[in-house]
């Protein structure tokens, strides 16, 4: 079955059929280009419905998303952010697997028909041109014939008339021998172009049309199976992403799973739980006896009347207020939270109590980081002079150590209140203790002779500040190593934690967030080379930055 031999004929018809195959595949190729744009624009949809519906940073939200329930739908929230991932990744393999490629191989093949065809008119002229010829000569051939039989019979009437001269019968019987000769080379010259023409048409109809029309159905063929082939690719395509969506899928089903109401029971416990005991019964008062009335003492009319016995809870507190009395209803409605949290229930404040004691021993734990980071830097000045002037740091390290002694007071302040709540009280000079653990040994010692705590008519406490302290500094062994005949290898990378003001020499300024090379280690003396660029490197505090080293160097993410 080939197209040259079945149809040798249908020229125009095979150049009609090739241009609508193209037609056909230009089609698909917009069709999928959609498809891509609306995969798109559904992920983005989908991205912008998970995003509107996360918790915001720093509000009510966040907290409700400890409730198991909560948690569920927060992961289902993530698991549709990772489902749109998948269909923005068949967006762009479709575009890069199939409409890019499709589009390159549509162009090539247009240049490949047009080649072809292009042949074929060069064919078909060919053998037109040979017809005209033929016919041509075969036109010569008849009208000389033609010709040649009326001066033959000229000449026989002029022979057979007696009145005629015999010159213009000799000149009549030339003409017509030159006729005849005329006839003769026209029929010779027709004859030869007439074998000529038959062998091209041979050559046109069983060689040249054949071998043209052969290859414009191969390229036919080619294009029906790469359109096969996309359409294979467009479904595996689908499918390579159906596993990962399958997991998305079994991440909203495991999460739903984990809903645990007995859990969540609990949590509304711990947020809501007052910690105070259910009044007990209120006595009887018999005002038929001539006698003073006494009130219950644990009669919520207590809180009424000055110089009455005030209310205890558990025996851990005095002097507290019930949730409702006016003075705390006052308070809250105008918005005044005391310092210490007085106004919420024993439980509440307790737990504000213990994130308000966390948060400042983690600014105080940073503050620390950073009078190291320091100190070891004045060690480096102090042991290599060369590198910048040790004075240069104290005004900064008199700063840390005021923000490091106002952290630990006001951290002791809180502890003390939260003691107070749990009905453990230490001495004031064990917290101090306890606080100034986390300090060098040659920290000369706090005082500890803080004021007594001193509850004021609104609940809240005064205490005297403490003295600031001075931090004696401590020497370090530096080995101050410069190679500067050529640059030394990364050994792998850093993360800056903080930002590093380097302006002394040997020294290099870092950008909190900011991505080095590291080039040396730290060699026991607090410092890591690093580089930026090829020129520009130097030294900054390890405790600055976060190192990831090189399997072939230390084989192992190191955090400082």
């Amino acid at each position: 079955m080939s197209w040259g031999t079945e149809l040798w004929d249908q020229f125009d018809n095979l150049e009609k059929h090739t241009q609508w195959g193209i037609d056909i595949l230009e089609k698909y190729i917009k069709f999928v280009k959609e498809r891509t744009e609306i995969e798109l624009s559904y992920a983005k949809q989908l991205r912008n419905l998970s995003k509107k519906y996360q918790p915001k940073k720093n509000s009510k939200d966040e907290e409700e998303y400890r409730y198991t329930a909560c948690q569920a739908f927060l992961s289902t929230l993530n698991e549709t952010n990772d489902y749109a991932g998948q269909h923005e990744v068949i967006s762009e393999t479709m575009t890069s697997q199939i409409t890019v490629e499709l589009a390159r191989y549509v162009q090539e093949l247009k240049q490949e028909r047009k080649s072809y065809f292009h042949d074929g008119r060069k064919a078909q002229q060919h053998i037109e041109t040979c017809w005209k010829q033929l016919e041509s000569s075969k036109r010569r051939f008849e009208r000389d014939c033609k010709e040649a039989d009326r001066a033959q019979q000229y000449f026989e009437k002029m022979d057979a008339d007696i009145n005629v001269t015999k010159a213009d019968v000799e000149k009549a019987r030339q003409q017509a021998q030159i006729r005849h000769q005329m006839a003769k080379d026209s029929k010779a010259d027709y004859s030869s172009i007439l074998q000529k023409f038959n062998h091209e048409q041979h050559e046109y109809y069983h060689t040249h049309i054949p071998n043209i029309f052969q290859k414009i159905q191969e390229m036919e063929e080619r294009r029906i199976v790469k359109i096969g082939k996309s359409l294979k690719k467009y479904a595996e395509l689908d499918q390579e992403v159906i596993p990962i969506i399958g997991k998305c899928l079994d991440g909203i089903v495991k999460a739903a799973d984990s809903i645990d109401q007995k859990n969540d029971s609990q949590l509304v416990i711990e947020a809501y739980k007052s910690g105070f005991e259910p009044p007990g019964d209120i006595e009887f008062e018999d005002y038929t006896q001539p006698m003073k009335r006494t009130v219950s003492d644990n009669s919520l009319s207590n809180s009424r009347g000055e110089g009455k016995p005030e209310l205890k809870f558990g025996g851990k507190s005095k002097g507290k207020l019930w949730p409702f009395i006016k003075k705390n209803k006052l308070s809250l409605k105008l918005g005044a939270t005391p310092e210490d949290f007085s106004n919420l229930p024993p439980e509440q404040r307790r737990k504000r109590l213990q994130q308000k004691v966390d948060e400042l021993n983690k600014e105080m734990q940073k503050e620390m980081d950073q009078r190291d980071a320091i100190t070891k830097m004045k060690d480096v000045y102090l042991k290599n002079p060369q590198m910048g002037d040790p004075a240069s740091l104290d005004h900064k390290l008199t700063e840390v150590n005021q923000n490091i002694e106002k952290l630990r007071v006001e951290a002791q302040k809180f502890e003390a209140w939260l003691a107070e709540v749990e009905g453990i009280l230490p001495a004031r000079g064990e917290q101090a203790r306890r606080q100034s653990g986390m300090y060098d040994t040659q920290n000369p010692p706090a005082i500890n002779s803080c004021a007594q705590d001193r509850e004021s008519p609104d609940g809240s406490y005064t205490e005297e500040q403490s003295q600031e302290s001075e931090v004696k500094v401590l020497a370090t062994d530096f080995d101050d190593e410069f190679d500067d005949e050529e640059p030394l290898p990364a050994i792998g990378t850093c993360k800056a934690l903080y930002t590093f003001e380097g302006q002394n020499e040997g020294t290099i300024s870092v950008v909190e967030g900011e991505t080095l090379y590291v080039i040396e280690e730290d060699k026991g003396d607090g410092w890591t080379r690093i580089r930026r660029s090829e020129d520009e490197e130097g030294y900054v505090p390890t405790s600055y930055v976060e190192v990831y080293l090189d399997k072939n160097a230390k084989g192992a993410k190191t955090y400082i």
